[in-house]
Parts: structure tokens; sequence; C-alpha cells
């Protein structure tokens, strides 16, 4: 039944106001590459009602990081967990010293996580209001209306959000309660993954003695904190180069409409350069990142790149390439990165859309002259993006790698309506026939 999904998503939003309640959460990245983690401690505890509803949901709070760690990733591949000991261990080392940084212990944490092939789907609904007035009541019957699609067996529903609603003609609507009319219709935004990548997830946390107190997905949370809000407002897409995945979301109206990711990252083009010039893959990682570019001038034949290595073999450790050559090595893997992304814009009709802008953000991201060669690939309006400013955030953890961690920060504190926190009649939800059982939570609690 689909009633597990809203009943465990409404389990997890508990969790999450008791978290703010004391106080204390940690936001947890787990990426290819690496495991970032902070710490927040929320100021706005008094401000949390219990009849709260859609906007003050979860009580809109203030927050400040008081801790902050990042370490190597091991065991996640495409952004997916792989090896489930190798991530523990992983993630148990960055809350530790997140923990240890702000001085105090943490039991609830919340999530995200890219790859585990996303797919959206745009559902509506309409129905006639039974008085004049749109009422709380009235939002779960819209909501409960829209034809849920069979997305197949082992996948979830990870967000579930209403992106638009309109009364009688009027659309664009952001909150409908307390206005009249006589009809009500939605349209919300639903994004599915592999059930097996929330399960290890969860999984995971469990393992390291926590409560999941929410989950998101990457895409989506690095294009709340890269995107600004003007962008969030007219049309944006945001492409977050992991080290293992490449995630594309779509913004509209300040909500994520569309999200897809390539399962090609910067990790690819360090292996290309590891493979390339025969250096492990630490030497290709430094290479790439002092060295490395998509764009060749003239002056690069003559711009010679030690290799340098330790084998003992003094003419093999002396070796040098000119940064042309690796310029070389790079081009085709980021170019056939941006053309899957590419791919994945025109399949969401983003040239459709009124206002163009693409925010590329994630460590990947830094490659120089990437900025130039995605405005040829993907379209005029290209900018890099950074996480937003947030209180408290050590100077280490602003660059473009920390877009999701961040995200996620702002979407703990202010997260935004899903179709979960709304009351849904319990008569219709349990008697429609839901398309297919979703498990996770019973079996992961």
């Amino acid at each position: 039944m689909m009633t597990d999904l809203y009943q465990s998503q409404r389990a997890m939003r508990q969790m999450r106001r008791q978290a703010m309640q004391r106080g204390v959460v940690a936001i947890l990245d787990v990426g290819s590459s690496k495991i970032s983690c902070l710490v927040l401690r929320f100021d706005g505890a008094g401000r949390l009602h219990e009849d709260s509803g859609i906007g003050s949901l979860a009580g809109q709070s203030g927050f400040r990081v008081i801790g902050a760690a990042t370490t190597r990733s091991r065991g996640v591949q495409f952004g997916e967990v792989t090896a489930m000991q190798e991530t523990e261990r992983a993630i148990r080392t960055a809350l530790q010293a997140a923990q240890k940084m702000a001085d105090i212990r943490v039991d609830h944490v919340i999530a995200c996580f890219s790859g585990a092939n996303p797919r959206s789907y745009g559902l509506d609904a309409q129905v006639d209001l039974e008085g004049q007035l749109v009422t709380e009541a009235e939002v779960g019957r819209v909501l409960n209306a829209c034809d849920v699609p069979d997305y197949g067996v082992g996948r979830e529903v990870l967000h579930a959000q209403p992106v638009n609603f309109a009364l009688d003609n009027r659309s664009g609507l952001i909150d409908p309660r307390g206005q009249m009319g006589q009809s009500l219709a939605v349209d919300m935004h639903m994004l599915t993954v592999d059930a097996v990548a929330i399960q290890n997830i969860v999984r995971c946390i469990k393992r390291c003695d926590l409560e999941l107190a929410g989950i998101a997905n990457s895409a989506y949370v690095s294009g709340i904190s890269a995107l600004v809000e003007d962008e969030q407002e007219l049309g944006a897409a945001c492409i977050d180069m992991g080290g293992g995945t490449t995630s594309v979301s779509i913004f509209m109206k300040k909500h994520m409409i569309y999200a897809d990711c390539v399962r090609m990252g910067g990790d690819h083009v360090t292996s290309d350069i590891s493979m390339g010039l025969g250096v492990p893959a630490s030497v290709a990682e430094r290479i790439k990142t002092f060295n490395g570019g998509v764009h060749a001038t003239g002056a690069d034949d003559r711009d010679l790149i030690d290799i340098g290595g330790d084998t003992g073999d003094w003419e093999h450790d002396r070796r040098t390439v000119s940064r042309a050559e690796l310029i070389g090595i790079m081009r085709p893997r980021v170019e056939e990165i941006l053309e899957e992304v590419r791919v994945r814009l025109d399949a969401a009709g983003f040239e459709h859309m009124p206002s163009q802008q693409i925010v590329l953000t994630g460590g990947g991201s830094q490659i120089m002259g990437l900025d130039g060669l995605a405005s040829r690939i993907l379209g005029q309006r290209v900018r890099l993006g950074r996480p937003l400013r947030v209180h408290g955030l050590p100077q280490s953890a602003t660059g473009p790698g920390f877009s999701s961690v961040v995200g996620l920060s702002l979407f703990a504190a202010n997260p935004q309506d899903e179709w979960w926190d709304f009351e849904i009649p319990v008569d219709t939800y349990s008697a429609r026939p839901f398309k297919r059982a979703v498990r996770w939570f019973r079996d992961n609690w």
C-alpha cells in the first residue's frame, strides 16, 4: 500500500520534529568520493507548533553549523552503497569528527545521496470542493486524487511535492488554504529511485545507532543551495558534478520539477588520466586538480607538468607531460558527460522553459575552463555555482563540492511541503487500490 510510504515519511517528519526540539541534527551527504557531515544547532525550537500546516510544517527555523567534517568515501560507487561495512565506517568517521568539533552527541541524521536511477513523474488531479472554502482536508483530498503511475517493482518514491495549485481558473497558487472557489486542482512532482539504494542508506544509518529524520535526493538539495532565488523562481537547471555521478535537477517557481543523473563524474576523468599517463589514481587526481583543464591554448604545448613518482626508477620518475596532452585526455570525457547531461535536459523539455539558466556545481565543476565548454554544449547561459553562505560554515566547506550538504541543511531547516505532510482522509487512502506495496520503512525500523 502507498499507505506505508505515507506513514513512513510521516514518521520521519516526526523524528525531524523531535530533533528540532532537541536543537541539534546531523546532516550527511553520502557521496562516491567523499562523505560530508555537518552538525546543525537550531535556534528556532520555540517556534515549533503542533498545529502547523503548509509552509510552517516543521517549523521554519534558523540554524548555525557547529561541527563539520569530511572523509574520503568508501564503499560507494555511482552514488550507491556497494559495500555496507566500508560505508558504515566512513560515515562513523565523518560523524565522530563533526560531533567532536561540535562537542555534542547527535542522535538524528538527515541524509542525501545521488544515483539510484531517479525518474521524474508529473501527476495532477482536480476535485470539486465540498464547501466554498479550501481547507486542509480538501488539500489532502486533491493530493489523494492524483493517479499514481505504476512506477515498477523495486522502486520507491523519494519526493512527492505539490508544485502548483489552481483554484477555479487561477493557477500558480503556493498555498490555496483559506481561499474561496468551486474546484481545486494540483500539479505534483514525484521522484522515484531504486528501493535498494534507500534501504542501504537506511541500514547504514541504523548500524551507526542513529535515527533517520529525513532523506533527500542530492540533485534536489544541490539546486536549493547553488541556485539563487531568482533562478529557482524563473527556471534553471542545476548540474552537480560529483565523483561518481553527475546529477541534474530543474527548478521552476521554487520547486524541483525534474531530476535525473548521469552515471559519470570526476572520478572517471581521474581514471582516464591514470590510464593515459600510467600513474596511480592519487597522482592522477593531483594532476587533474592542479594542472587540468578542457581548453587548450598555444602555450599549453610548452607547459610541461612533472608527473613524478617514487618507483625508484629515475628515468621513469622524471617523466613530464605537456598540458596540451593532459587536456587531450580530459576533454573527451568531460564532453561525454556534458553530452549526456544535454540528453537529460532535452528529455525534460528544458528548452521550452521561460528562463534557461544553467548552474554548474559539485567538486567536478572546478575543472578549469569547464564553464566555457558547457556553454558550447548545453546552451548559452552557464555559470559556476557555490553553495549559499550559511552561519558558522567553516571556510573549508564553502566550495562547490559542498553544495549538496549545505542544501540539505537548508532543506532540514525549511523543508518544502510533501504529499505526506497533509492529513489525507483515512477512509479514502485505505480503500483506494494503490499500485504497489512500500515496505522499506516497516522492514527497516
